[in-house]
């Protein structure tokens, strides 16, 4: 008796014909997927606690006020004008000290990265002063610099300055060797290779370094401005704190955390921009 073909799975060609059906496709586990509302909502439900928890008294207004008294202690310094002064300072100061520190540390990060004297020689100093506390310079820097805004600029851009140093030349290890030897085997300008190739394989490490450079340039103005400061965030907060008036305290903290957030969204839109390609 004739057996009825198989195919090599084992099934009668009929049988494989009816048996067909979708495979899900697994091979996007890893994909970043952008939860719009869930940070948001959890967010919310928080404040709601806290409101709840200040409302019914289980938390003494004292040590922790309500959402409500720092929404209205917010209030009262922006209609009084004092809180656009503090924040203006503030903003003054980390534009300026973070714009420096980045310059610088572009600049460096990419020599280091492109040359190997560099290399050699700025490598060495960042491992020894990168460890260093900031901060701690501030006195000094007072002594070079004078009583004024120098001091304290110069400080947040140190602070940047190495952050940005590391995440650059990070970035510029991280480039494929292949994509360079291709240039160069088709005789591409040196340039041409720094703009075209190596710059767009940089950006994620450095786009992350801007993110890190930020919070530090946050600290560090606060830090300064409760060392040495009249005006600022920093100062406010300080001040604030010994006069044991917790509304205005946690309201600075609330307008700082705002900053971040604000920054965080403007180093989102510029991946959105700049990252397209990946």
């Amino acid at each position: 008796m004739l057996e009825r073909p198989k195919t090599v799975t084992g099934l009668p060609q009929d049988d494989r014909k009816a048996d067909k059906r979708l495979v899900t496709f697994r091979g996007g586990g890893f994909t970043p997927k952008s939860g719009r509302y869930a940070g948001w909502t959890a967010l919310a439900l928080v404040i709601g606690l806290w409101q709840l928890a200040g409302s019914t008294g289980w938390i003494n207004p004292l040590f922790l006020p309500a959402p409500s008294a720092i929404a209205v202690a917010i209030y009262k310094l922006a209609m009084s004008g004092a809180l656009w002064h503090h924040v203006s300072v503030s903003v003054m100061r980390i534009g300026t000290g973070w714009i420096l520190g980045t310059i610088t540390g572009v600049i460096v990060g990419f020599a280091i990265g492109l040359s190997s004297l560099a290399r050699g020689v700025g490598i060495t100093f960042i491992s020894a002063l990168f460890p260093i506390p900031k901060i701690a310079l501030l006195p000094l820097l007072i002594l070079w610099l004078g009583i004024g805004e120098e001091p304290k600029i110069a400080t947040i851009a140190l602070g940047v300055f190495f952050s940005t140093a590391i995440s650059v030349y990070s970035g510029v290890d991280q480039v494929p060797r292949n994509l360079i030897r291709m240039a160069q085997s088709f005789n591409v300008p040196f340039e041409t290779i720094v703009r075209r190739v190596i710059w767009p394989g940089a950006l994620p490490s450095i786009l992350a370094g801007f993110r890190i450079t930020a919070s530090v340039a946050l600290l560090l103005v606060v830090s300064a401005e409760m060392i040495g400061a009249q005006y600022g965030i920093g100062a406010f907060v300080l001040q604030a704190g010994n006069l044991m008036q917790t509304d205005q305290l946690l309201a600075g903290v609330v307008i700082l955390s705002l900053f971040g957030l604000a920054v965080g969204r403007l180093i989102n839109w510029l991946e959105t921009r700049l990252l397209h390609w990946r």
